[in-house]
């Protein structure tokens, strides 16, 4: 495996040294995403790329919260020399919490170490004052309740943010897409697809991707109505509704749809309709080989340049450029792109 380095720009020959903290009922999936891309990335680059140790506050196994116990390294008193140490939270991450650990991540704060959060663990981060002023994320259930706790940090939805020596990420996972993007900073984006293909994980998601909140998390079991009203969107992306015949499969008024969603989705139902439709679009252009028309088509859009500007607005990227930063553009799609649909019937 020595010569496979050869493949991949490395931009950097430092062993990267990672401290992975577990927090008592830690989710197991968030830790594995997080630790196998880097283990997959020593293999294929055939060096020591990464490091990794386990610590928890004393030393003892930790249980997950899938009732595994998991054996560690370490101390959090052990003072190695890591580049980076990532929190490991889970469930009832509050209950986790110990003055020791808020010290020692202050600690490494002060030592200019890297800190991360996956799952549930930027909390502790938060909780330890490391956060402030620093966009970051966690996990959606504890999404709306920290923005509350911690009005200093700039909350957002997104998988993962990197920022100011801070790297957080979502559960499940995200944590595989968090280290996908550090590995392909680091040493290439030929290193990053490699992975991604040993983990049959076509899908890379980037640092614009967003959680996806359950719509009854967001709105409370008492807006049956509303959460109908957005099922009914989801499925009629290609053929879309009109606001009055939304209305009327709920029996509402326009004028009461309206304000609907501006209590509660805090816009208005054409701008949530047409984010919904932007969202699967973005899905076919990355993990399909659909034309740039045909996804327009199926999404609803009556021409490329209205759904290029729709898509450009949103993502802030071109959705040729999309197509382009995968790796696959496909032979027509550059002089096709500026074309209208003529007769098709339908509107955007």
């Amino acid at each position: 495996m020595s010569s496979a380095s050869n493949l991949y720009n490395d931009k950097s020959n430092k062993t990267l040294t990672i401290g992975f903290l577990l927090q008592s009922n830690f989710t197991m999936i968030a830790l594995c995403s997080a630790i196998e891309p880097l283990r997959m990335a020593n293999q294929l680059a055939g060096k020591k790329l990464y490091a990794w140790t386990l610590i928890s506050q004393d030393g003892h196994a930790v249980l997950a919260s899938d009732g595994l116990s998991v054996n560690v390294d370490c101390r959090i008193d052990k003072h190695r020399l890591y580049d980076a140490v990532v929190v490991c939270g889970g469930i009832a991450i509050k209950d986790t919490i110990t003055k020791a650990t808020l010290s020692w991540l202050n600690y490494l704060s002060r030592n200019k170490v890297t800190l991360g959060g996956i799952c549930t663990g930027s909390y502790l981060l938060a909780k330890a004052g490391l956060l402030d002023g620093i966009k970051c994320t966690i996990h959606w259930e504890l999404l709306a309740s920290w923005q509350e706790e911690f009005p200093n940090i700039k909350s957002t939805n997104q998988l993962f943010t990197i920022e100011n020596k801070r790297w957080c990420s979502s559960g499940g996972i995200a944590p595989m897409d968090l280290m996908l993007c550090l590995i392909g900073k680091a040493h290439g984006k030929a290193l990053q697809i490699a992975i991604c293909e040993m983990f049959n994980h076509e899908h890379f998601r980037d640092e614009s991707e967003m959680q996806r909140i359950p719509l009854q998390h967001v709105l409370g079991a008492n807006q049956s109505k509303l959460q109908e009203i957005v099922h009914l969107m989801e499925a009629n992306i290609e053929e879309i509704l009109s606001l009055d015949e939304l209305a009327s499969y709920v029996v509402l008024s326009r004028r009461q749809l309206e304000r609907l969603f501006q209590r509660y989705l805090h816009c208005s139902p054409h701008r949530y309709y047409l984010q919904i439709r932007l969202t699967r679009a973005r899905q076919l252009i990355k993990q399909t080989n659909l034309s740039i028309i045909e996804v327009a088509i199926c999404c609803g859009f009556v021409s490329t340049p209205h759904f290029s500007k729709c898509y450009r607005n949103t993502f802030r990227i071109p959705p040729r450029d999309e197509r382009v930063n995968r790796g696959l553009t496909l032979p027509s799609e550059a002089a096709s792109e500026e074309s209208t649909f003529g007769s098709i019937l339908c509107t955007s």
